[in-house]
């Protein structure tokens, strides 16, 4: 079956995922300070692994919630819509799949430095190759979607931008 949709090119989709890192700042910042507030945590090395999983589950909820809707602020700043392989809306269960094996961006590079005990800089340095054999490894496919996409049975279509004259009010002069 031929898809309707076009895929947007990979910068719109790697500069949506910078923006989005810019905006998980944000989100991150409030969870870790709720967190630590709750949690009565003076230093930063206690309960590392509770405020860990907490972050880990409050930026699966954001991801979950927005992907559920079609798209998070940085999804509609670049006019990219998440979608399931028949062009439908996602499910909050399909959206959570794609939110697990979206940490295959970062996994495997966490995983060799705990097996090797890697410095930060070579972390680093790995993990911006993984994140560009990752990137450029979807070029190789027809439809040119990333792998965790693949996986998780949906994709990234390119969105139809409002204009002025589509919007929902009237503008007065």
């Amino acid at each position: 079956m031929q898809f309707k949709f076009e895929t947007p090119s990979i910068w719109h989709r790697m500069a949506c995922w910078l923006y989005e890192g810019v905006l998980l700042f944000g989100v991150v910042f409030i969870a870790g300070y709720v967190f630590s507030s709750l949690s009565q945590t003076r230093n930063a090395m206690d309960n590392r692994h509770a405020m860990q999983l907490f972050v880990f589950i409050i930026i699966g909820i954001y991801f979950v919630w927005f992907w559920s809707k079609g798209q998070t602020l940085a999804m509609k700043t670049w006019n990219i819509r998440l979608v399931d392989r028949h062009g439908c809306a996602v499910s909050q269960a399909r959206a959570f799949a794609r939110y697990c094996f979206s940490w295959l961006w970062f996994l495997p590079p966490l995983v060799v430095l705990s097996i090797f005990k890697l410095k930060l800089l070579e972390l680093a340095i790995l993990e911006m190759l993984w994140i560009a054999i990752w990137t450029i490894s979807s070029q190789w496919r027809t439809d040119q979607q990333f792998w965790h996409d693949i996986l998780a049975g949906t994709r990234l279509v390119k969105s139809q931008a409002l204009s002025r004259e589509n919007l929902p009010y009237e503008r007065t002069a």
